[in-house]
């Protein structure tokens, strides 16, 4: 195809593309003459993980490219390419994702305080229990960590116990995510569509736990 009909294919703007063949982050078409290449259905699936990544995750064209470049070594992983572009695996500077002895210190480790370290052991003790397999040190799990340690400091009594049912109902979110999956065959667009399910998704689900909140408050506490 042109790069006319990529655009109206991709959904993405011939100047941008442009950029993005200049920048790297685009493979060159095949050349048809001069100024001129034929472009095929890999680059209308790399735009659109591109547009997902920049447009709906929020990254940088620097992360994005760092992203790309990890995704291009990884592409018969989808385990390890949804960690990637989903940011549960960080990603280095030379696009690889770090090794496993690399992996930095869980939180609370070191010369962290008491608290740290309770906070990262729950979370640990969390995953545990639910049996989760995840990469050494993810992010979420530091968001955990510290949102606990928050809670104990304003005199919150909360441990990893009170947060198993919401576990529960993480994990079977997650299954539900990755079942949508299964339709997109190729890896590009399984990477895409776990992007848009995630980040697009997240502000419908906490507004549906607000809508649910509210539903109970009335049945227990309402007047009718």
């Amino acid at each position: 195809m042109r790069i006319s009909e990529l655009s109206r294919r991709s959904g993405v703007s011939i100047p941008t593309i442009k950029y993005y063949l200049r920048d790297g982050l685009l493979p060159a078409g095949r050349p048809t003459a001069a100024n001129q290449a034929e472009y095929d259905e890999d680059h209308v699936r790399r735009l659109r993980l591109i547009r997902s990544l920049i447009g709906v995750r929020g990254l940088s064209v620097s992360a994005t490219r760092d992203v790309l470049a990890a995704v291009d070594e990884q592409q018969g992983d989808v385990h390890l390419l949804l960690g990637l572009v989903l940011g549960a695996l960080p990603v280095e500077r030379s696009g690889r994702p770090p090794r496993r002895d690399d992996a930095a210190e869980p939180a609370g480790a070191g010369t962290a305080g008491t608290a740290a370290g309770d906070a990262a052991g729950d979370v640990a003790a969390l995953t545990a229990e639910m049996g989760w397999k995840t990469s050494p040190n993810p992010p979420a799990a530091q968001v955990v960590a510290e949102t606990l340690e928050t809670m104990r400091a304003l005199g919150v009594d909360y441990d990893w116990r009170s947060l198993v049912p919401y576990a529960e109902l993480a994990d079977r979110a997650a299954r539900l995510d990755l079942d949508q999956l299964r339709d997109a065959g190729d890896p590009l667009q399984q990477a895409e569509r776990a992007v848009l399910l995630t980040v697009l998704l997240e502000p419908a689900l906490l507004a549906l736990r607000r809508l649910a909140q509210e539903h109970h408050s009335a049945l227990r506490f309402g007047n009718g």
